[in-house]
C-alpha cells in the first residue's frame, strides 16, 4: 500500500467509523454467533501474496462484524463500560499514526511530559493528595499488581528482587470477599500465593468490615505471618459497594500495612465534589487506581495509577542496561521504571483530547446524568411488584432480580433470573450481566455508556418487564 492508497482508505475508514456510530443502535448489542463460527470462515493459512484492501474490508464486514459485541452501543448495560468518545478515537488514530514507543523521555519527550501533566490534572480533578505522583498503566489489574509488588519490595527492603524468596517470609495480603479477582491473580504472580490472600467478610452493604480486618491482622501476626497489603475498593465489581476507606486506613496505619485503593470504575465519580466522601482518609493510603477507560469516555486502555512514594515504585521496577542509559537520568520521568513493561503506548494523548474536548463541567454533567438514570431505574424496580433491588446504588450500577410472589426458594429464583438474562441478551436489544450476592443470582444494570440516554434506559426497563412477564413459572 502506498501513500495515495493509504489516503484513499483512511478517508473511507473515517466515513465507515462515522457511519458505525450513526447507526450503532441497529446492531444487536451482543453477538449471536456460536463458538467456532468465526474461525470456520477464516483461511487456515495466510495468503502467499498481498490481498486487495477492498476484499479485506469485505471480509471485515461479513466475517468480523457479526462476531462483535458492541460495547459502545447505548443499550450496552453489561459489566462496566469500556467507554470511547469521538475525541478519544481521533487521538487513538494519531497515536497509531505516530507509532511512538514511549518507554523513556528520550524516545518521545512530548509523550513523557504530557503524561506527567495529565496525571497532575487527574490528581486535581479527583481530589487526591497534591504530593502524590501518577503514571498511566494499561489496566487496573496491572496497577494492583504494581502495588502488591511495591509493597513486597518495600517490606523486604528490596531484597526479594535481589535474592528471591527465602521461604520464610510468610507474607499475607487482605481484601474483602467482594474485591475484584485481579487481587487474587496478583498475589499469585507476586509469589505470595492464593492461600495467603485473606478475604474479609463484608457488612450488610457488601463493604469490607474494618473490625474484622483488624482482627485478621492481629490473628495473623500472632500466628507468625507478616501482613503486607490491604486492597480496599471504591465501587466493587459485583455491586459497586464502597469500602469504608477511613476506617480501613486507620487499621492499616496502626499495623504498618500498605493500603492500595482500587477505584477502577468508581474513581471517575470523584470528579464530582459531592462524591469526595469516598476518599476520606486517602492521605493514609499508599496507592490508588482508577480507569478513565471505564467511565471517563477514554478508549481502552488507560488506567491512572497514583502513589504516595514514587521512589518505592521506581526501586521496585527499575533496571538499567547499557542500551537504555541516557544523559537525562534523574532530570525527567522515565516511565518504563514505573511499571512492569518496558514498551509503552502514547496513552496520555487521548486523555488530553478527552479532557480538553469535554471540559470538566461537561464530564461532571454526564457522570451526574448516569447516576440520576440509575436512581430512576432503581425507583422503577421498587415501585414494580415482583422485582427486588439487591444492593445499595451509590453510583450508576443497579443490582436487581425478578422475584414474583408465586416463586419461593433460592434455587428456583436463581433459575428464573438466569433464564430472564438469557432471553434479554438473546433479543439483541440490550446486554446485561449477572453476579451472585449471598448466593442469590442477581442481574446487573450498568448505566454508564457515552451515548446512553434516558430513553435507552426506559426502553430497557420496558423490555425487562415484558420479558419477565412472559416467563413460564412453575
Amino acid at each position: 500500500m502506498n501513500n495515495a492508497e493509504f489516503r484513499k482508505w483512511a478517508h473511507r475508514l473515517a466515513d465507515r467509523m462515522a457511519d458505525y456510530y450513526e447507526n450503532i443502535e441497529t446492531y444487536p448489542v451482543k453477538s449471536g454467533v456460536k463458538p467456532g463460527e468465526i474461525m470456520a470462515q477464516l483461511p487456515k493459512a495466510p495468503p502467499a501474496s498481498g490481498e486487495d484492501m477492498k476484499q479485506i474490508m469485505s471480509d471485515f464486514e461479513n466475517i468480523i462484524m457479526p462476531g462483535i459485541t458492541h460495547w459502545q452501543s447505548p443499550d450496552f448495560f453489561a459489566y462496566f463500560p469500556a467507554n470511547g468518545s469521538y475525541p478519544s478515537i481521533l487521538a487513538e488514530m494519531l497515536t497509531a499514526a505516530l507509532g511512538a514507543q514511549c518507554m523513556v523521555w528520550d524516545t518521545s519527550p512530548a509523550a513523557a511530559e504530557l503524561e506527567e501533566m495529565m496525571m497532575n490534572w487527574l490528581r486535581t480533578m479527583t481530589g487526591l493528595p497534591p504530593d502524590w505522583q501518577g503514571v498511566i498503566q494499561d489496566t487496573a489489574s496491572t496497577s494492583t499488581l504494581a502495588a502488591i509488588l511495591s509493597a513486597r519490595e518495600k517490606a523486604s527492603t528490596y531484597d526479594i528482587n535481589d535474592t528471591g524468596f527465602t521461604g520464610m517470609e510468610k507474607l499475607r495480603a487482605y481484601c474483602s470477599t467482594e474485591t475484584h479477582s485481579s487481587a487474587e491473580k496478583a498475589v499469585k504472580i507476586a509469589g505470595i500465593g492464593r492461600k495467603n490472600l485473606v478475604k474479609i467478610a463484608v457488612d450488610a452493604e457488601y463493604r469490607m468490615d474494618a473490625t474484622l480486618l483488624k482482627q485478621a491482622l492481629a490473628r495473623d501476626i500472632a500466628s507468625g505471618f507478616r501482613p503486607l497489603i490491604v486492597v480496599a475498593t471504591l465501587g466493587t465489581t459485583g455491586c459497586t459497594s464502597v469500602d469504608p476507606l477511613n476506617e480501613i486506613a486507620e487499621v492499616c496505619s496502626e499495623y504498618g500495612v500498605w493500603l492500595h485503593v482500587d477505584a477502577a470504575y468508581g474513581g471517575t465519580a470523584l470528579l464530582l465534589p459531592e462524591y469526595r466522601w469516598m476518599i476520606e482518609g486517602i492521605e493514609k493510603a499508599d496507592s490508588f487506581v482508577f480507569n478513565p477507560h471505564k467511565w471517563m469516555f477514554t478508549n481502552f486502555d488507560c488506567s491512572a495509577y497514583f502513589v504516595k512514594d514514587k521512589e518505592a515504585l521506581i526501586r521496585t521496577f527499575e533496571i538499567l542496561p547499557e542500551y537504555l542509559k541516557t544523559g537525562n537520568r534523574g532530570l525527567v520521568n522515565d516511565y518504563r521504571d514505573w511499571g512492569i513493561p518496558l514498551g509503552r503506548r502514547f496513552r496520555s494523548l487521548k486523555l488530553w483530547f478527552v479532557i480538553r474536548s469535554f471540559g470538566l463541567t461537561q464530564l461532571q454533567e454526564k457522570i451526574r446524568e448516569h447516576i440520576r438514570m440509575a436512581q430512576w431505574f432503581k425507583f422503577q424496580l421498587v415501585a414494580q411488584p415482583g422485582f427486588e433491588v439487591m444492593a445499595p446504588v451509590p453510583l450508576s450500577l443497579v443490582c436487581f432480580r425478578y422475584a414474583p410472589e408465586s416463586i419461593s426458594g433460592t434455587d428456583e429464583l436463581n433459575r428464573i433470573n438466569a433464564e430472564l438474562l438469557t432471553k434479554l441478551n438473546a433479543s439483541g436489544k440490550l446486554f446485561l450481566t449477572h453476579t451472585k450476592l449471598n448466593g442469590e443470582y442477581t442481574l446487573r444494570m450498568s448505566i454508564a455508556g457515552t451515548l446512553t440516554t434516558q430513553l435507552h434506559v426506559e426502553n430497557a426497563w420496558e423490555l425487562i418487564r415484558e420479558t419477565a412477564a412472559g416467563l413460564k413459572l412453575n
